[in-house]
């Protein structure tokens, strides 16, 4: 099955521990139903000295479940499902074309 949401689109968290939250979506796995989504899901790794790195605490952005985000349509800047035509994508809410699908 195909994503509804795609790379670039804004979307909002509406479970989990960022609930509330909104971020652009960075990358979209299909394959696991996931995406990574901009300051979503972030954890604080700590990472050992070696040759190549200096070690401490980085900051890691992990994948968020596509069933806990919701996209948020640019022109009524509301949370909606979108509607999937056989050439575009549209709000459900405001029925504005968001894209062309290719």
């Amino acid at each position: 099955m195909q994503p509804r949401i795609k790379k670039g689109d804004t979307a909002l968290v509406i479970s989990g521990k960022d609930k509330g939250k909104k971020g652009k979506v960075l990358k979209v796995l299909p394959d696991k139903g996931c995406a990574i989504v901009e300051k979503i899901n972030t954890v604080k790794r700590h990472l050992k000295a070696n040759r190549n790195f200096q070690g401490g605490i980085i900051e890691k952005l992990l994948p968020i479940r596509l069933s806990k985000l919701m996209a948020v349509c640019p022109h009524c800047s509301k949370p909606s499902r979108l509607i999937k035509k056989d050439s575009y994508r549209a709000c459900a809410k405001c029925k504005e074309i968001i894209d062309k699908v290719k």
